[in-house]
C-alpha cells in the first residue's frame, strides 16, 4: 500500500488583503511541516480556480487539509471534491485584526459555504478547526486529524488473525470478515488453535532459543514454574511467533480455555503478554474486537496497552479496577515487582503474568463495539491510573475516572457495552474521536 499523503489546500479569492493572506499561508505552511513530512504544500496561496485544478489535477491524497485562506465560495470545494476523495479537515482562520477597517481575510465565512456545500455533497463527516497557526488548539487538532487519518490507511493494510473460536457466551467478540473489511478495511484470517498446538508439540527447545531467553529476561521468577510449563509454554510463544511473523499479522484474538489447559497442559496467557509486549495486539477468550481495539491504542501511542474487564469499583475513591486472568505486557508491571509469574487463578496451572501495573497520570479506555446491525461504535473514557498494588491474582490496574465512576458504569452497563476493554497509556481521546468520524462510527463518551 502506498505511503499515507495529505494535502494542504489554502483556498480564497485574491481581493482581500494579500499581506495577511501571505502571512498566514507562510506560518501555516511552517506548522504543517512540524507536524508531518506527509503532508504536500503548494509553493503559494491558490487564490483562483485556475490555480487550485492545475496544483491538485491528477494528485490523489488520504487527507485534505481544507483552508480557508481567505474567503472562497463553494466552487472552490466543488472543484476538489469533484477531482479527490479522501478525509477533509476544514480549517478557518482567526481574523488577525479587528480594528474598524477592512475585513483582512473573510475565513469563517468561506468556511460556512465549504461545510454547507460538503453537507449537500453526503460528505458529513469531515473534522473542523478554527484558529490561527499559532494556536496551540490548531496544532493539537491537525496532529490528531494526521494521526487519525493515517492510522485508517495503515488499517487497510493490516491483518487480524482469529486463533480459534469465542468460548460459550462470549460471542460478542466475534469477528465477521465482511464487517471487519467494511468499516476497519482489514484483512481476517482464521486458524484453528489445534493448529497451533501441534505446531507447539512439534518444537524441540533447541529451536526456541530466542523466545527462552527473551522470556528469562523479561519475566520475573518464571524458574519458579515447573519445568514442563515452563517448556511448553516456550514451544507455544515460538509457535504464535512464527504464526505472526510468517502472516504479517498485527492483532490476534486468541482462544485460551478450557483448549490450552485440557489439551495443552498450559495457558497461553504469559504467550500474549509477551506477544503484547513486542506491540502485536493480542487478546484472550477469542476477543477478535478487543484486539482491533487492542492495535488502535497501541498505534495511536506507541507502546503496549492493556486489556482486561471492568470488575470492581469505588464510589469514593471514584475508581474503576480493571482486571484480567494474566495477559498483561511485562512493560506495563509496576516497576517496584516487575512481571512476576504466577498460576491461572482459577485452573491453577502457570506461566501467567501476576503483578500490578504501573500508574500514569494520563489514560484512555477504549473500546470498538459491534452494535446489533453489525455497525461499530467507539467507547471513550479518560482517566488516570493510580499507584496501587495489585487487587486480584491476575494482572490489574486501578483507574480514576474524569467522570464519576459509578455513572460510567451505570450508563456503560445499560449501553450494553461488552465485557472486555483496553486501557491505553496516553491521552489519546482526540484522535480516538477523529477516527471514529472517519470510520462511520457512533462515538459514546463516558
Amino acid at each position: 500500500m502506498k505511503k499515507f499523503k495529505a494535502l494542504y489546500l489554502p483556498i480564497g479569492v485574491p481581493t482581500f488583503h494579500q499581506e495577511s493572506i501571505n502571512q498566514q499561508f507562510e506560518l501555516s505552511v511552517q506548522l504543517l511541516n512540524e507536524i508531518s513530512e506527509d503532508i504536500e504544500c503548494p509553493a503559494y496561496p491558490l487564490l483562483t480556480i485556475p490555480d487550485l485544478v492545475e496544483f491538485i489535477d491528477d494528485k490523489q491524497c488520504d487527507l485534505i487539509i481544507l483552508q480557508n485562506n481567505a474567503f472562497a465560495n463553494s466552487e472552490y470545494t466543488a472543484e476538489i471534491l469533484r477531482r479527490i476523495d479522501a478525509d477533509v479537515l476544514l480549517w478557518t482562520l482567526q481574523e488577525p485584526v479587528i480594528d474598524g477597517g477592512r475585513l483582512r481575510l473573510n475565513s469563517l465565512t468561506g468556511a460556512f459555504s465549504a461545510g454547507n456545500l460538503m453537507h449537500h455533497l453526503g460528505k458529513e463527516r469531515f473534522e473542523y478547526i478554527w484558529g490561527s497557526p499559532s494556536d496551540e488548539e490548531v496544532h493539537k487538532k491537525i496532529k490528531a486529524v494526521v494521526a487519525a487519518a493515517s492510522l485508517k490507511k495503515e488499517l487497510r493494510s493490516t491483518t487480524l488473525a482469529s486463533i480459534g473460536h469465542t468460548p460459550q457466551g462470549f460471542g460478542f467478540g466475534r469477528g465477521m470478515d465482511a464487517e471487519i473489511s467494511r468499516y476497519f478495511g482489514m484483512k481476517h484470517v482464521a486458524i484453528e488453535v489445534r493448529e497451533l498446538l501441534q505446531r507447539a508439540k512439534n518444537l524441540t527447545l533447541e529451536e526456541c532459543v530466542d523466545q527462552s531467553n527473551e522470556a528469562e529476561d523479561k519475566m520475573v521468577n518464571l524458574d519458579h514454574t515447573p519445568q514442563q510449563n515452563r517448556d511448553d509454554f516456550i514451544r507455544l510463544y515460538k509457535a504464535y511467533s512464527d504464526f505472526v511473523k510468517e502472516n504479517n499479522i498485527s492483532a490476534i484474538s486468541s482462544r485460551c480455555w478450557p483448549d490450552l489447559f485440557v489439551d495443552y497442559g498450559t495457558p497461553v496467557c504469559s504467550v500474549l503478554g509477551l506477544l503484547n509486549d513486542n506491540l502485536v495486539a493480542a487478546s484472550c477468550e477469542a476477543d477478535a474486537y478487543g484486539a482491533i481495539s487492542m492495535l488502535i491504542g497501541i498505534k495511536l501511542s506507541n507502546e503496549s496497552v492493556f486489556f482486561g474487564d471492568p470488575v470492581s469499583l469505588d464510589k469514593t475513591e471514584n475508581t474503576v479496577t480493571f482486571w484480567h486472568c494474566g495477559t498483561s505486557a511485562c512493560s506495563l508491571a509496576h516497576p517496584s515487582k516487575g512481571a512476576q509469574v504466577g498460576v491461572h487463578p482459577n485452573r491453577k496451572i502457570g506461566p501467567t503474568m501476576e503483578f500490578g501495573l504501573k500508574p500514569a497520570k494520563e489514560a484512555t479506555v477504549f473500546r470498538v463495539g459491534r452494535k446489533p446491525d453489525g455497525s461499530i461504535r467507539f467507547f471513550i473514557a479518560n482517566g488516570e491510573i493510580l499507584d496501587k498494588e495489585q487487587q486480584f491474582l491476575g494482572t490489574s490496574l486501578v483507574l480514576k475516572t474524569e467522570t464519576p465512576s459509578m455513572d460510567l458504569v451505570n450508563q456503560s452497563v445499560r449501553d450494553g457495552w461488552e465485557p472486555h476493554f483496553t486501557v491505553v497509556y496516553k491521552d489519546i481521546k482526540e484522535e480516538l474521536l477523529v477516527l471514529g468520524n472517519f470510520l462511520n462510527a457512533e462515538i459514546c463518551e463516558y
